[in-house]
Formats: C-alpha cells, sequence, structure tokens
C-alpha cells in the first residue's frame, strides 16, 4: 500500500511539475529557437495536423523513454513518465479540444477554471509574432483581468478587438 501511495504521488507531483516546464518549454523554447515549429500554431490550420505538434511528439517520446527505463530498473523514471503521459492527456482535452476544438467537444465554458484557461489561451493568441505575448501555461492561468493588464502594459493597448471578445466566450471559433 505504501508503495502505491509513493507512485501515485510521484504520478501526481510530475503532472504539477510538466505545468512548469510546459510553461517555461512554450515561453523560452517555443516562442525562441524553436519558433519555426510554432508558428503554425499561431496561424490558421490547414489540415488535421501542424508543424507545432512536433513538440507532442517529443514529449511523447521522452515519456516513453521514462517509462521504459523505469521499467529496466529505474524505479521512479516509470511513475515520472506515467506523469508526464497525464500531463499531455490532460493537455490534449483542454487545449487541443475545449480551446482550439481540434475535435468536437462540443462544450464551451460560461464560468470558472475552463473559462479562465480558455480566455488566457485565447489572450495567448491575441499578439501577432513570437514577442510580447501573456500567458505560457496550458493548465493554470492568470485572470483574464490579470491578462489584460499585462497586454496593455506590453503593448500600450488591449487585446485585438477579435481576440478580446473570443476571450470573453462570446464567439467559440479557433
Amino acid at each position: 500500500m505504501a508503495a502505491y501511495l509513493v507512485n501515485t504521488a510521484i504520478v501526481l507531483a510530475t503532472v504539477a511539475a510538466m505545468e512548469a516546464v510546459a510553461w517555461a518549454a512554450h515561453k523560452y523554447l517555443m516562442h525562441g529557437i524553436g519558433w519555426g515549429w510554432h508558428l503554425s500554431h499561431h496561424r490558421p490550420r490547414t489540415g488535421w495536423f501542424e508543424k507545432n505538434d512536433l513538440y507532442a511528439v517529443v514529449f511523447a517520446g521522452l515519456a516513453i523513454a521514462l517509462i521504459y527505463a523505469g521499467t529496466r530498473g529505474a524505479w521512479p523514471l516509470q511513475w515520472v513518465g506515467a506523469g508526464m503521459t497525464l500531463y499531455g492527456f490532460l493537455y490534449f482535452l483542454a487545449h487541443d479540444g475545449l480551446v482550439h476544438r481540434r475535435w468536437p467537444l462540443g462544450y464551451m465554458p460560461r464560468s470558472g477554471y475552463l473559462k479562465r484557461i480558455y480566455q488566457a489561451h485565447r489572450m495567448h493568441h491575441a499578439v501577432d509574432g513570437k514577442d510580447g505575448c501573456v500567458s505560457f501555461g496550458f493548465l493554470w492561468a492568470p485572470s483574464a483581468a490579470t491578462l489584460k493588464r499585462q497586454l496593455q502594459e506590453l503593448h500600450g493597448r488591449a487585446p485585438r478587438t477579435a481576440d478580446a471578445a473570443e476571450a470573453q466566450g462570446r464567439d467559440t471559433a479557433a
């Protein structure tokens, strides 16, 4: 029973840590040297996939490698890999499903945590280009008021009108 609790704690701690890792990777890698892949995510998608999806393949490969190493004797690594996989699944639901409608979720949050995630990511996309964006997290986000203030400080204005409306949830197109 103790081993089960420890393994569960490792999975949950990894999910929490992955939000910090994803935030840093999004801000400094994807909006930095990795912009060549991530740019596709800031443009209208023309097919089922976009070049940015290669990041998911890289992170999934790392999780698989950790699970493999863990099942070969490096005990905690399989649980770290499992936590990364759980984070990836939650990301897939929230980011790809809820925010970008890449599969038919059919749900639009009107209040609470999910609306906050939706608004934050729409505000992230309210900036053209890789510089001056706000909200780099995927499963945690500051309030819409905080992000609007950050955008005004960075750009001297509120977000573009269409994206501001989307951030308020009035327009569901993503």
